[in-house]
C-alpha cells in the first residue's frame, strides 16, 4: 500500500504537470521511477520467499498471488507516468490546446479510477472492483475521440507532426493506465471470490 500511495501521487502530479506543461515536475517524476522499481523488486522477492517458506493454501495463496499481480501493474502504471513525463519535457504548449477538452476529461477519470481501485484492494471490496471493470470503456471512447481529432489536426499542420505525436503518447499512456487499473480490479475480484474474470464479459 505504501508503493500504491506513491504511484497514485505520481499520477496526480503528472496529470497536473501535463495541464501546465510543467517540465520541472516532469523531470522529478522521471527520476522517481527508480524508487518504484526498487520497491517492486523487494515486494516480489518477499512474496516469493513467503510462498517458498510456508507453501500457503487457499485464501493465503490467493492473497500472495494477488500481491504479485498488483505489484506488477503498479510498476507499469509508474512506467506510464514516466512516459507521460518524458513527453511533457518537450511537447509544445500550443500543441496541447486542441486536445484539452478530451485530456481534461481523461485526467480526472483515470485518477479517480486508480484511487477507487486502491481502496477496493485495501478493503477487498468486490462491488467497487466490479464497477471499475466497466469504467475503462469511457476512457477508451475519449481516447478514440482524441485520435480522430489528431488525424484532422495533423493533416492541417503536418509540420507540427512531432508535437501531435507527443499528445498522442500522453493520451495512449493514460489509456494504458486505465487498462492496468482494470487488471487490478479483476485481481480484487479474484482475491475476494476466487473467480478469474479476466477475458470474460462483464455481467
Amino acid at each position: 500500500m505504501r508503493m500504491a500511495r506513491t504511484v497514485e501521487h505520481m499520477l496526480d502530479e503528472v496529470c497536473t504537470a501535463a495541464i501546465r506543461v510543467d517540465t520541472e515536475t516532469a523531470s522529478r517524476l522521471i527520476a522517481q521511477d527508480e524508487e518504484i522499481d526498487r520497491e517492486e523488486v523487494a515486494i516480489e522477492a518477499e512474496t516469493l520467499r513467503l510462498m517458498t517458506l510456508f507453501q500457503p493454501m487457499g485464501s493465503d495463496m490467493r492473497r500472495l498471488c494477488t500481491v504479485l499481480k498488483v505489484n506488477g501493474d503498479l510498476e507499469r502504471i509508474a512506467d506510464c507516468v514516466v512516459n507521460i513525463a518524458e513527453r511533457i519535457e518537450h511537447v509544445q504548449r500550443d500543441a496541447i490546446e486542441p486536445y484539452r477538452p478530451e485530456l481534461e476529461q481523461i485526467y480526472p477519470a483515470v485518477r479517480r479510477m486508480l484511487h477507487d481501485v486502491l481502496h477496493a484492494y485495501s478493503m477487498v471490496d468486490e462491488k467497487v472492483a466490479l464497477r471499475l471493470r466497466g469504467e475503462d470503456d469511457a476512457i477508451d471512447a475519449l481516447y478514440e475521440q482524441l485520435i480522430r481529432k489528431l488525424v484532422i489536426q495533423a493533416a492541417r499542420s503536418p509540420e507540427s507532426l512531432a508535437s501531435h505525436l507527443d499528445v498522442l503518447s500522453i493520451a495512449k499512456n493514460l489509456e494504458r493506465i486505465a487498462d492496468h487499473i482494470t487488471n487490478i480490479a479483476e485481481d480484487v475480484i479474484y482475491l475476494s471470490t476466487g473467480r478469474i474474470v479476466r477475458h470474460t464479459v462483464q455481467e
